[in-house]
């Protein structure tokens, strides 16, 4: 059996727009991506490692721990032998508490590509590929997180961008969320029930030929 890590956020976690429930796995992106994999003949299992608000390399003033770079080294020695780190995360990176632009934010992510890949797994133990999710565009806020991201839908303009060319200046696997799945249009920043069925049956496609070779 082969293991893929997902780290991400509450996009991942699944929170249900404007409410503090969460879907259930098998209809979160992640449960749905591995039923996919194995449905098509492979032998996988996703490991989710999702927390609400957490950011690529930046503390949250209100809530200890959500600073994604914290820890992750840990995480992949946890779960090693890994064949996939799947990385989504930068949604919160645009939070009205950091002054942060599209750059900044994929400097975070490369920052976590780089401790991943020095992370103190066992010898002999492989060191995973990575791959980059751009999570979708944030759009008009509502509901009670609209003070939460003020500005983000601008703050976030030309992620996809820079989260490719980070993709090919480290030399990891690449996938923009925004070709298959716009954010809820609930709250505008996470994904509905159909968008998780869409994103990881979308992910699974593409991951299959990575877990095959």
């Amino acid at each position: 059996m082969e293991q893929i890590l997902v780290y991400s956020d509450s996009l991942t976690w699944g929170i249900i727009p404007n409410t503090r429930n969460r879907l259930p796995f098998e209809k979160r992106w992640p449960g749905v991506f591995e039923h996919c994999l194995n449905a098509s003949g492979g032998n996988v299992r996703v490991i989710e490692n999702c927390l609400n608000g957490r950011r690529t390399v930046w503390d949250d003033p209100f809530k200890h721990g959500r600073n994604g770079s914290h820890g992750l080294a840990q995480v992949i020695e946890m779960y090693s032998p890994l064949k996939l780190v799947v990385l989504m995360l930068g949604t919160n990176d645009f939070q009205c508490t950091h002054d942060n632009n599209a750059w900044l934010s994929a400097q975070g992510t490369a920052q976590l590509i780089q401790i991943i890949r020095q992370a103190p797994i066992e010898p002999g133990m492989p060191v995973p590929e990575i791959m980059i999710v751009v999570p979708p565009k944030i759009v008009e806020r509502k509901g009670s997180i609209t003070g939460k991201f003020n500005g983000a839908e601008k703050r976030c303009i030309g992620l996809a961008d820079e989260l490719a060319k980070i993709a090919t200046e480290y030399g990891v696997h690449y996938f923009d969320a925004a070709s298959v799945t716009e954010a809820s249009m609930i709250d505008g920043i996470h994904l509905d029930e159909n968008q998780h069925n869409v994103l990881g049956e979308a992910l699974a496609r593409v991951v299959s030929a990575i877990t095959a070779s």
